[in-house]
């Protein structure tokens, strides 16, 4: 009787936990976007029509701009609102209110930075129909607040809060977001400091290397330029396409998140049409077409950032020397929110270059002496920042006069932007506000107190990289340098290795016109000239076990593509891995970690002229490189077999090249995450034109694709609806949604969607409805 007892308990025990279950995810559905009726809100003035095609993409038909923006914030709310909240709480330093003491670190740097208050700042200086934008879309997510009710995000109940009205400084955050991160500079300096302490200014051009000679520039640049992070971007001329009208291919690349970055969305009302890519939490189109002309971004690399050491005022610890005497520091108390614990107060300090990041970071404060702090000066940081403003009005442009005149007013980050129009013209202009230094290349920290490498102005905007249908017929950049080595400017020392430049180059000329078939083939292009480079010069190795020769024997002849179904990607990035760390890790010591990476150009330097690299510091006797290649394969080779079995021939890059869609918060919930992120086997590595970064220095998953390109688009102007687009994981932020991923295997595999005026006979309709007139 007992048991039986104790059976039927359990039995009813699981009915409940299964009803409360379902009852919880039929609940939890609710939070999912209403896509089909009438909704009634009193915030617009004529109906606006949102139809949603098969991948939850949305065509927004309005009688006004003004409408226009206030439909795309009410569905960006739909989709996106608890990234929107995140984005919003990350930049204001809020995110310890919601997940506690784990995110003070982030919340502590953004305060210092003081991203939010220059975002607020930055809304009084736009045009009136900046604000304008910003106030309908507001308007139209705080719609979508108010007639959601209850049900919201299932993250917003897993955090248990709810989120604040959006206001049209929130909108103005990311932009500051991506202006300071993808200028990334600075955080190079301290590193590089820290080893200069250590490693002579040879050692250093190897592990820093300059941008290759033989690599190509964006721009050949005769006489005045004026008339002349990653990212890949193309435009070919009517003379190189099979329509006789320019063709722009575009991937933006940053670093893999779910949800994804980009919102894709097509806008139409009187004086507005675009079609492309936007951001969940800003108004303005960000990546696309308009109809008359199409543009895609690259990162420049430009280093627009400097660290200055400043000295305290040795009679007043509350002044700072500068030139002609000392300056108060300027100061501010923060106060931070932290879930269960009590609040924290921050003290914040700026000096005139920028606020002081030594306060916050530990190996930015080892860089100072006694009595000095350091200081960050970057134009992002500046409070007229009037890159909003530019984003409005190159939407609206119709013609290359039109477009550099609205980038007149984009101030950070330094981008590379590639154009073209129906017209028949491609253009490039580079536009950011590049700092002109005293003295100094902006490489390491430098003295604050004398004014002798302070900031002098701004290169001016006619001289800055630009170029209008040049004699090639075509534009090219992949983060390569935008211009020869006679700039008279500088731009800093560009990282990128520049083969990706090179390769598209190639596959260009590869054909006499193209199409955007061709286009589209040549961004899921995964040959690596990097390995193509290396190969040659690692097959010096001479492997002591035979899984090693054996390994060392595939990748032979193996002709550098990185496919996600052959072993020999494997191969090469783990011996490329273990090799960086054996040549350089003792030299480098406990910087090594921040230093790690592919590092092709570093080992093809060592190889060819700096073999003293090998040697290994720690052992008395003296190793060449022909060793450390050998002990390196042998060592991956062990490794992968450990995990993928003896046999290297039934290898496979995808099996640990996996693209990773990682959610930010419920992604790392015990037992549970995995739910809520997303990974596919994927092709591409560092340096392919389909790009596929990895961490080398992850502990559990140094071969994982981790940074690429999320949006892929390919503009016709000979017809722009047949332009076509993609973006991964998903328009969906909710992972109760159908559009969470679905995109995801379409991205991997080169397809793509067009988003023209039909949505297709899968299309779902809403209407917004002004409430007076339902």
């Amino acid at each position: 009787m007992p048991m039986r007892w104790l059976v039927r308990v359990a039995a009813g025990l699981s009915a409940l936990s299964i009803a409360v279950a379902a009852g919880g995810w039929l609940w939890l559905r609710n939070s999912l976007p209403q896509t089909e009726g009438t909704i009634a809100t009193g915030a617009i003035t004529a109906p606006v029509e949102i139809v949603r095609d098969r991948f939850g993409v949305p065509r927004i038909r309005a009688a006004s701009e003004r409408d226009a923006f206030f439909a795309l914030g009410f569905v960006h709310a739909q989709d996106r609102l608890w990234q929107m909240d995140f984005q919003r709480r990350l930049a204001a330093g809020r995110l310890s209110e919601v997940l506690g003491p784990a995110t003070l670190a982030s919340d502590r740097s953004m305060r210092t930075l003081g991203i939010h208050r220059l975002a607020e700042g930055s809304y009084g200086q736009m045009s009136p129909a900046v604000r304008a934008a910003l106030d309908a879309y507001a308007a139209g997510v705080n719609a979508f607040l108010t007639k959601q009710g209850g049900t919201l995000p299932p993250e917003f109940h897993v955090l248990r809060y709810r989120p604040e009205p959006w206001r049209p400084a929130d909108s103005l955050v990311w932009g500051r977001l991506m202006g300071f991160f993808l200028s990334r500079n600075w955080r190079e300096e301290a590193p590089r400091a820290t080893l200069a302490r250590r490693l002579t200014r040879d050692q250093l051009r190897i592990l820093f290397p300059p941008y290759p000679a033989d690599a190509p520039a964006t721009l050949a640049l005769p006489g005045n330029p004026a008339f002349g992070s990653a990212s890949n971007a193309w435009a070919v001329s009517g003379a190189h396409s099979a329509s006789g009208l320019p063709l722009l291919a575009h991937d933006p690349h940053l670093r893999f998140r779910l949800p994804g970055i980009w919102y894709l969305v097509r806008l139409d009302a009187p004086g507005l049409s675009f079609a492309g890519a936007t951001t969940a939490g800003v108004p303005f189109p960000v990546l696309g077409h308009n109809g008359r002309i199409a543009w895609g971004f690259t990162s420049a690399e430009t280093d627009v950032q400097d660290l200055f050491i400043e000295r305290v005022d040795p009679a007043d610890p509350n002044r700072y020397l500068a030139p002609g005497g000392s300056l108060p520091f300027a100061t501010r108390q923060e106060t931070i929110k932290v879930r269960g614990e009590p609040d924290e107060t921050l003290t914040v300090r700026a000096t005139r270059h920028g606020p002081i990041l030594s306060d916050l970071d530990g190996r930015i404060a080892g860089l100072a002496g006694t009595n000095e702090v350091i200081a960050l000066a970057a134009p992002a940081l500046a409070p007229d920042d009037r890159t909003a403003e530019a984003l409005y009005r190159l939407a609206r442009a119709g013609n290359w006069n039109e477009f550099r005149n609205a980038a007149r007013d984009w101030h950070a980050p330094h981008q590379n932007i590639l154009y073209a129009d129906r017209a028949g013209h491609i253009g490039y202009i580079a536009p950011a506000r590049i700092p002109i230094r005293k003295a100094g290349n902006g490489t390491l920290p430098v003295p604050g107190w004398d004014g002798s490498h302070d900031w002098t102005g701004w290169v001016p905007f006619d001289a800055l990289p630009q170029a209008l249908d040049p004699p090639a017929g075509r534009f090219v950049n992949a983060n390569n340098r935008p211009v020869p080595s006679s700039y008279p400017y500088s731009l800093g020392r560009s990282v990128s290795s520049g083969y990706r430049a090179r390769r598209i180059e190639a596959l260009l000329d590869a054909r006499p016109q193209h199409d955007v078939a061709s286009m589209t083939a040549m961004q899921m292009d995964a040959v690596s000239l990097g390995a193509r480079e290396l190969l040659p010069l690692m097959r010096i190795a001479r492997p002591t076990t035979a899984l090693g020769r054996r390994a060392l024997a595939m990748v032979s002849d193996w002709d550098g593509t990185m496919g996600r179904d052959r072993p020999e990607p494997l191969i090469f990035t783990a011996w490329l891995r273990e090799a960086v760390r054996l040549i350089f890790a003792d030299e480098l010591g406990d910087s090594f970690p921040l230093w790690w990476g592919p590092r092709p150009l570093s080992v093809k330097a060592v190889l060819t002229g700096a073999p003293r690299w090998c040697d290994d510091a720690t052992t008395p006797a003296a190793e060449d490189c022909a060793e450390r290649l050998s002990a390196a394969l042998d060592s991956a080779v062990a490794a992968l077999a450990g995990s993928q079995g003896d046999d290297p021939r039934r290898w496979r890059w995808g099996a640990l090249h996996r693209a990773r869609f990682d959610h930010p918060v419920l992604g790392r919930i015990p037992l549970i995450g995995f739910l809520f992120d997303a990974a596919i086997p994927a092709d591409g590595g560092a340096d392919t034109v389909n790009r596929g970064l990895t961490n080398p220095g992850s502990p559990d998953r140094p071969f994982a694709s981790v940074h690429g390109a999320g949006y892929r688009a390919v503009y016709d102007l000979a017809d722009p609806d047949a332009s076509r687009f993609i973006a991964t994981p998903g328009q969906s932020g909710n992972f109760l949604s159908s559009h969470y991923t679905d995109m995801m295997r379409l991205w991997r595999d080169g397809g793509s969607l067009a988003i023209g005026r039909d949505a297709g006979p899968d299309a779902r309709r809403l209407i917004l409805q002004p409430a007076a007139e339902r």
